[in-house]
């Protein structure tokens, strides 16, 4: 039970956090990476070595015990971890683990004197309470899959029907359940969580949908990165025919309804869940801007698909720029998107809808730009891929 005493005792120590929250989790995440392999698996190890893991984890831990006496002033946060568990299928049985070495990493990293028994039983308490909160709203999510029209719980047996190269990096996967039986329904926007087993080792990891749903098949299409163990695994190693375990769609960054008119603004793979937040918004006659940016011709992927639908409605506008374009290229414009050419291809009225995703220096300028341009705060939605972080920092 959380006391008064308790919640005094957290945010004493929020200045502590705000110097030294990030050594506290890299040093969290190595003492339970290394002493509990069975979670292992949840963790992608990129996010790990880049330091974003432990980034995100300390301004969410900061950022819990900022508003530990006001859990509503957390927002989307609690939101945000809860749709990246269920992808994950972060199980109760988890949580003991991570509060245990979390108990651990404050009593190291600050020293007895400052972690006293009295600061790491409140700590416990807090900790406690935030993992029911969690908990609770994993299982509601949990059951509302298994019960829903082709849903399900847990892991599901899926087999690539399809195969195909988009770009010379980004490749889709058509999935469809090895049983045969009905496929849940999901909101564009939303992705799914993999589990492979590569040498021996369990790795998942979570996509985004890049079509929208059709009850027959689930589409992802994933980048090859240079160092990304399942997506060069993905890319190289598994062919139509073969066999995957698929986790059920989860998500909270999801196309809105919404009358006003629509800008789509993405980065190279940051393209794949607006594909099917574009052709939700183009089925009910909403006026898109599609602004798409890649580095050259040969990685932009899905420009004729993107063509082929401005075709058939006069209500989609499309923008393409190349930050590093080849000799044969045609681009719209090139170099990074800046603010002129923004304001150029957005409505000149900016009440409306924008989504934009792709990589972090890139979403930290489009939201720079936004606000430059007067659109408005609360009509501005984006997701991270990886660990969420501040887009400001």
């Amino acid at each position: 039970m959380l006391s008064n005493e308790h919640r005094t005792l957290v945010k004493a120590t929020v200045p502590l956090l705000e110097t030294g929250g990030e050594a506290l989790t890299r040093h969290f995440y190595q003492m339970m990476l290394s002493e509990y392999p069975e979670v292992r698996p949840l963790f992608n190890q990129a996010h790990q070595a880049s330091g974003d893991q432990p980034r995100a984890l300390a301004n969410g831990v900061l950022m819990y015990a900022r508003h530990i006496d006001e859990l509503e002033q957390l927002g989307p946060l609690v939101a945000q971890i809860v749709n990246k568990h269920v992808a994950l299928q972060i199980l109760p049985e988890h949580y003991p683990i991570v509060g245990a070495c979390l108990l651990r990493a404050i009593r190291e990293v600050l020293g007895a004197e400052i972690a006293t028994d009295a600061v790491l039983e409140a700590w416990g308490a807090a900790y406690q309470q935030l993992a029911d909160i969690l908990i609770g709203a994993e299982e509601s999510a949990y059951a509302r899959n298994a019960a829903e029209a082709g849903g399900w719980r847990g892991a599901r047996r899926f087999r690539i029907a399809r195969k195909e190269a988009e770009s010379e990096e980004i490749t889709s996967f058509y999935l469809q359940p090895v049983d045969g039986g009905a496929l849940l329904d999901f909101q564009p926007g939303q992705y799914i969580g993999l589990r492979l087993v590569i040498d021996g080792e369990e790795l998942r990891r979570t996509y985004s949908l890049s079509a929208p749903a059709n009850g027959r098949d689930y589409r992802i299409s994933v980048k090859r990165e240079a160092e990304g163990r399942v997506s060069n695994y993905l890319h190289d190693q598994l062919h139509e025919g073969d066999e995957l375990e698929l986790f059920p769609p989860a998500g909270e960054f999801v196309l809105r309804d919404s009358e006003k008119p629509l800008a789509l603004i993405t980065a190279g793979v940051g393209i794949t869940p607006a594909l099917a937040m574009l052709q939700r918004a183009l089925a009910s006659g909403r006026a898109v801007h599609f602004i798409h940016c890649a580095r050259h011709g040969g990685v932009h992927a899905f420009r004729q698909w993107i063509e082929a639908q401005a075709q058939k409605h006069p209500q989609l506008a499309h923008y393409f720029c190349y930050s590093e374009p080849r000799e044969q290229d045609q681009a719209h414009a090139e170099g990074l998107l800046s603010q002129q050419q923004l304001a150029e291809w957005l409505p000149a009225q900016r009440d409306l809808d924008a989504y934009f995703l792709g990589p972090k220096p890139f979403m930290a300028q489009v939201k720079r730009h936004l606000h430059a341009l007067g659109v408005p705060e609360q009509q501005c939605h984006y997701e991270f891929f990886g660990p969420a972080s501040a887009l400001e920092a």
